[in-house]
């Protein structure tokens, strides 16, 4: 089944790090190799954009949220097809540790399929981050 789109899928992980330190980590674009596998191996700035050239879905332009105290992660990617896809994000503080959550959109044409791969693949991405945050070389 495809879908016109207008599903959103909330998918969260707990970190045991604050989230001042999850935020930190994670807003910086030059980590996004680190635990977003989905936007590829390498990112660069290049005239004055986030470019990641070797993600899976070919060159791909990052435009992240302006710094802030909210714990907004917000990213455009801008595809290679010219299509936008904006990514809400929030980093969450909860009691000692912080909850992260992405909410993945179905878009137009999107199979069951797809949106269960494109979760699985954040659900991995957010376990990175966990992974990265909570051990002392991530923070």
């Amino acid at each position: 089944m495809t879908s016109t789109g207008n599903e959103s899928r909330h998918i969260s992980i707990h970190i045991a790090s604050p989230a001042e330190t999850v935020y930190a980590f994670a807003s910086d674009p030059a980590n996004l190799p680190a635990w977003a596998q989905g936007l590829g191996g390498s990112i660069e700035k290049t005239d004055g954009r986030w470019v990641a050239e070797s993600s899976p879905m070919g060159r791909v332009v990052v435009a992240f949220a302006p710094p802030n105290d909210w714990g907004v992660l917000d990213h455009d990617v801008t595809l290679p097809s010219g299509d936008t896809v904006y990514n809400p994000v929030r980093v969450i503080q909860d009691g000692t540790g912080s909850e992260v959550v992405f909410t993945l959109r179905r878009r137009a044409g999107m199979s069951d399929a797809d949106l269960r791969r494109d979760a699985d693949m954040v659900a991995a991405d957010l376990t990175r981050l966990k992974e990265l945050t909570e051990s002392p070389e991530g923070s």
